[in-house]
């Protein structure tokens, strides 16, 4: 296996997670102003100028261009480079941990799914239904594909089904929960449906481990937002970054987590 991580392997996946990163940056702008995510081809946000071909390479395009549109000069937010960047280093991290395997084209799908709802809830305070559904679809696809026999095929899709109806029911559940002891919306109703989906794609077992990281990641961050005043008590801040974070940590180190958990719990 070797010769999977040589260097133009690597610029191979980087480029591919790189190119699918500039599709995302389409699919986070238009799915939330219910654009076509296909048509028309991409262009400046402010005179609209399509881009040429080598205006679009990601992230050379940006840096060619020197973050300005070539024709009305119009700053291009570092976003777009950022977001294709960040895409091609998940891509790289995902093949040398599951190496050339239908896992890891599933995981580069369900990374890229994660990565797009994500800058869309922090954008909008929002999770479309189009893309926590279609990913929750996905997710059961992916244990039916993924299984080796037809008795792996019904236990792999169980468990993405208990996962997905454990994820909306628990989540609704702390929603509700929340909402009376705090007196306000404690969480989105599209949390919920992201944690289905993560329930779909991880499994019931994961699912419980993403949640909690999640939920000590969200603690973390607001906590220390409203220490340095950059959060209000009872301000709502997205909870969809830290659910794909909590996914993301899973895919690459659930295991040994809860290995390790067991173990300190249950010491033989």
């Amino acid at each position: 296996m070797d010769i999977l991580f040589t260097l133009p392997t690597a610029v191979i996946v980087f480029a591919l997670g790189a190119s699918v990163g500039s599709f995302l940056n389409v699919v986070v702008y238009r799915i939330p102003a219910e654009l076509s995510i296909l048509w028309p081809r991409s262009g400046c946000p402010h005179c609209l100028h399509k881009l040429g071909k080598r205006e679009n390479i990601p992230v050379l395009g940006w840096l060619w261009l020197r973050g300005r549109c070539r024709h009305c000069k119009g700053t291009i937010s570092i976003r777009y480079p950022l977001v294709e960047l960040a895409t091609g280093i998940l891509f790289l991290l995902l093949f040398w941990t599951f190496e050339l395997s239908i896992q890891t084209i599933g995981y580069w799908t369900f990374c890229s799914w994660l990565l797009a709802l994500s800058i869309i809830d922090l954008d909008t305070m929002t999770l479309p239904n189009s893309l926590t559904q279609s990913g929750l679809v996905a997710g059961l696809v992916f244990q039916i594909i993924t299984a080796t026999s037809w008795v792996e095929v019904v236990n792999n899709l169980m468990s993405g089904i208990i996962g997905a109806v454990l994820g909306i029911w628990l989540f609704d559940t702390i929603t509700i929960l929340g909402s009376i002891t705090l007196g306000q919306a404690a969480m989105g109703g599209g949390d919920a449906k992201l944690a289905a989906m993560l329930g779909a794609w991880l499994g019931w077992k994961y699912l419980l481990l993403a949640g909690f990281l999640a939920c000590a990641c969200g603690a973390f961050v607001g906590g220390g937002a409203i220490a340095l005043g950059l959060l209000r008590r009872g301000q709502p801040m997205p909870f969809g970054p830290f659910l794909a974070m909590g996914a993301v940590i899973t895919l690459f180190a659930g295991e040994a987590i809860l290995s390790t958990y067991l173990r300190l719990v249950f010491p033989t």
